[in-house]
This record gives structure tokens, sequence and C-alpha cells, in this order.
């Protein structure tokens, strides 16, 4: 069987195995040998393949970031960080209409400078936002699409897992992606506030129970407003930010170095409020190896996929029919979002960008697009689906951290509908305006 026709094949054997429930990089893994040895017609070329993925690809010092920036993620998680950065967004933001909304939305926007996992963020503040906003009055339906549609931005403001894939794939540095985030992440915190400030005051039956804000006094604030001053809640993260961000932007940190840095960091603030026990740590090493792990056997899988991809000439032959019919540059990047949001309903994202880069960066090769802005609007895209269903990771986690029976998956896909529009409109800007993302890289350079 042609090339061609054998990789058009595997995209669809590849959907339907997951579909079924197969792992997406053991789904990766086996169609890329099984495509290489029909392509080749040789099995020991396709064990070559298999062996030659596994050995080599994530043999480089560069991902030692992944574990690095996962461990700081949950050591910042045990420490109590995730509960602190809201304590503070709640007292900043004060007594106006969404308060606790936009507080769990600034919240976010920090904690997302700390862990760079959307998921993570899910779960701590769907257990932290949404029993507040439940008892001062605010729609279910609501408060849980504010939390699952805020969680978005643990993948854009970095430290982000996603740019550190999409780094690795393209050859791009981490750091400028990292600062390619910033201006993407700031401008989704604002439009996400501002549709919080506008459904509050000019559609409050969205917002509130009955359509009547609650009145916020001594007597009613949230019970997490309070305990410790302020300042002891402000240090963790802002020094964790610093550390990381700052190293990053002034140059003093490589992306390893910064993330070892933030790591330690964290690990002392832990130990300083003592909440590391042997249990808890024991816990935090199992999580953080997990995840790595996964995040590793994915982009593994890619690789084996993306390395079959280009035995089969499939990129190619795309390339040079689309410069045939002579697209325009506008409809191919119209054509190539929407596919990665269509994915986005059915795969999670790590998945999408290994899948869809690799293939793409040959057919925008002609173009010489700026590939940091062209990463920064793949994270964007795929980040929508996470808020989309039938897949909608964010919701999921949202949905289960909560638990509760009156509070439907259907409820969270619905209520982070809004927050999903919000983010398209936000991707369109950076599409039609790249000095969003890029300006700062500029900056630096």
């Amino acid at each position: 069987m042609p090339g061609f026709e054998t990789a058009a094949i595997s995209i669809v054997a590849m959907l339907v195995l997951i579909y079924m429930g197969m792992h997406i990089a053991v789904a990766l893994s086996l169609i890329s040998f099984i495509g290489v040895w029909i392509i080749k017609g040789n099995v020991d070329v396709a064990m070559n393949h298999l062996w030659g993925a596994f050995s080599k690809t994530i043999d480089s010092s560069v991902f030692a970031v992944v574990p690095l920036f996962v461990l700081m993620g949950n050591l910042a998680g045990i420490a109590g960080v995730g509960r602190d950065t809201y304590d503070v967004a709640q007292r900043l933001i004060g007594r106006m209409r969404g308060s606790l909304a936009i507080a769990t939305v600034v919240a976010n926007a920090i904690f997302a400078a700390i862990t760079g996992v959307s998921v993570a963020s899910a779960a701590v503040f769907a257990k932290l936002s949404v029993p507040e906003m439940l008892r001062h009055g605010y729609r279910a339906r609501f408060a849980v699409g504010v939390v699952a549609g805020s969680s978005v931005l643990g993948m854009l403001i970095p430290p982000s897992v996603l740019m550190i894939v999409y780094g690795i794939i393209s050859e791009q540095s981490i750091g400028d992606m990292f600062i390619a985030g910033i201006g993407p992440g700031l401008l989704l915190t604002g439009a996400f506030i501002a549709y919080i400030v506008v459904a509050s005051y000019k559609f409050p039956a969205l917002v509130y129970e009955g359509g009547k804000p609650p009145v916020l006094d001594a007597t009613n604030r949230p019970e997490s407003d309070s305990i410790r001053p302020l300042w002891s809640q402000v240090s963790a993260v802002v020094s964790l930010i610093s550390i990381v961000i700052g190293g990053l932007y002034t140059g003093v940190f490589t992306a390893i170095e910064a993330a070892a840095a933030g790591a330690f960091a964290a690990f002392v603030i832990a130990l300083c409020r003592r909440s590391l026990t042997w249990a808890s740590t024991l816990q935090v090493v199992r999580d953080s190896g997990s995840i790595t792990a996964v995040v590793l056997f994915l982009i593994v899988g890619a690789s084996m996929y993306s390395r079959m991809l280009g035995v089969s000439g499939l990129p190619t032959q795309i390339s040079e029919w689309i410069l045939t019919v002579e697209a325009n540059f506008w409809l191919l990047m119209a054509l190539y979002i929407l596919m990665v949001i269509f994915l986005g309903t059915l795969i999670d994202s790590i998945s999408i960008m290994l899948i869809m880069v690799p293939i793409f960066m040959v057919v925008f090769k002609p173009y010489d697009i700026d590939l940091i802005w062209f990463g920064v609007v793949t994270v964007m895209a795929a980040e929508i689906g996470l808020l989309t269903p039938p897949f909608g990771l964010s919701a999921f986690v949202v949905h289960s951290a909560l638990a509760r029976r009156d509070i439907s998956l259907k409820d969270v896909f619905v209520g982070s509908g809004a927050f999903a529009a919000v983010m398209f409109v936000v991707l369109l800007a950076v599409v039609a305006a790249p000095l969003i993302a890029t300006g700062l890289v500029y900056l630096k350079l």
C-alpha cells in the first residue's frame, strides 16, 4: 500500500482506537509500528523505528524541565499556595459585583504562573471557589463555568507544560515560548474579568440565583478571607513567580535552571509551612513521577508517529498540494485552528499538539511564519478543547473534584461555554495581531 494512503488510514484508525478507550500514546506507537511495517514491507525496519524512538527521543537534558515544573506545582499545591492565591485575589477585588468570580480568575492566573497545568488549577479551585460562590448566591452553572473556564490559563501563562512540549517539537526556545505566553495570558485574564463584570451588571440572572446579587458584609464574607496576614500569603506566590518568570526574562536562568530553582523554592516554602510529612512527600513524588511518565510517553509516541508520517511522505504531499492549489495563508490558518479545536473535543491538548504541529510546520514552511507566534496560537486553540464536549478535560476534572449530585457534567459544559467563546475571540485577536504574543520576546532580544 502506498505511503500516502497508509498515513491517511492511520489518522482514522488512531481516532477509532482512542474512542475505543486505548491510551493515546499506545495508539500512536502501535499505529506507527504497523504503518512503517506496511510501508517498508519489513518488520525489522519497523522494530528499528520503534527502538530508535524509545531510545533517542527523550535522550536530552531539555526534558528535565517536565518533571521539575511538575514537581514545583505539586509542592506548591501541598503547601497551600493555591488557597493563598484565592485569598489574596478576593481581598484585592473587594465587594464589587461578581467579586468572587473575578477573584477566582485572578487566582487562577496567579496559580498558573506556579503550576503550568490547567487540570491542577481546575481541581484546586473547584474545591476552593465553587462552594464559596454557591454559598453567596451564585448560580451553580456560572460558578463551575468560572472555574473550568479560567483553568485554561494554566497552559498559557508560563511555565506551561504545553509550551514545553511545543518548544521541543518545533525546536524553539522554551524560554521564549514562556515569555510569549505572558501577553496573551494577561489579555485572556482581562477578557474573562470583563465578561464577568458585564454579565454581573447587565445580565444578573445568568450569574446569581434569582437574579439578585448578594451584599457582602462582615457577617457573610468568604471564610478563607481572614485567617493569615496578607503579606505572608503574598510572599510565597510572589517569590515563586519572581524566581521562575523573573529569572527567565532577565536571562539569569535557562528554562531548566528556572524549573530547578522553582522546585527548590516550592520545597523550601512547603518545609517552612510544615506541610510536608513522610506521607505527603511520598505522594508528591508519586504524583510528579506519574504525570512526568505520561507526558514523556506521549512525546515518544508522537515522535514515532511523526517519523512514520515522514516515511509515508504525507506532510510533503500535503504541502505540495497546497502550493499547487495556491491556498491563501489565512484560509490555511483558519483550517488549522478549526481542526485543532475539533480535535480538542476528542483528545487531550498535548496529543493534539504532538500530532498536528509536525504536519503543519511543513505546510506553513513556505510562508516563513514566526514559530513562536504559531506555538501560542496552537496552545490557545488546543486549550479551547478543554472546555468543549465530549472530551472537555477541565470540565471533567471540575465535575469529579466537586462530586456533587446537584451539579451535572452538563452544567459544567454549559457554564464554561461562554468562557470558551471569550477565549476564541482572544485567539482571533492574537492571530490578527501577532505582537500580542511576540512583543515581549522581541523586547527581550
